[in-house]
């Protein structure tokens, strides 16, 4: 009984982490929000600009990342194998190339606090006020 109360106990202590989501985080100077097919378009590399005209630099966490799995699922529609495939057609006719990639969250916090027209998303455990907020999907 007393292993069944810790193991109850441990649960509600991971549950706040179970029910992080992703955000999509910006740029302190950048727009207070943007829609999910603008972040989509930015994504899939069919719209260079942000909702307020400034030019947009997406960056993309490492493939296999938990978090951009979950940002594609419900913002592109795309897996990783959907995405690099997009992607290599992009590359090839030479109409684009993918979002520059960040490491890891904190590295993408930085990437985006520290570059205007900067967008990414991480997990909303994750923020801080070095980023601001600009999408939930």
């Amino acid at each position: 009984m007393k292993k069944l109360s810790l193991l109850f106990a441990a649960s509600l202590l991971a549950s706040p982490l179970a029910l992080a989501e992703v955000v999509v985080i910006g740029n302190p100077s950048g727009p207070d929000s943007i829609s999910a097919n603008e972040v989509r378009d930015l994504y899939l590399n069919r719209s260079k600009a942000l909702p307020n005209g400034q030019s947009a630099k997406p960056f993309e966490l490492p493939e296999g990342n938990a978090t951009r799995a979950e940002f594609h699922d419900k913002v592109t529609g795309r897996n990783d194998a959907q995405l690099k495939a997009f992607w290599s057609q992009q590359v090839f006719t030479g109409r684009g190339q993918p979002p520059a990639e960040a490491g890891s969250a904190s590295g993408m916090k930085a990437q985006v606090a520290s570059t205007p027209g900067a967008i990414g998303y991480i997990d909303s455990a994750d923020v801080d006020d070095s980023v601001k907020v600009i999408l939930t999907p």
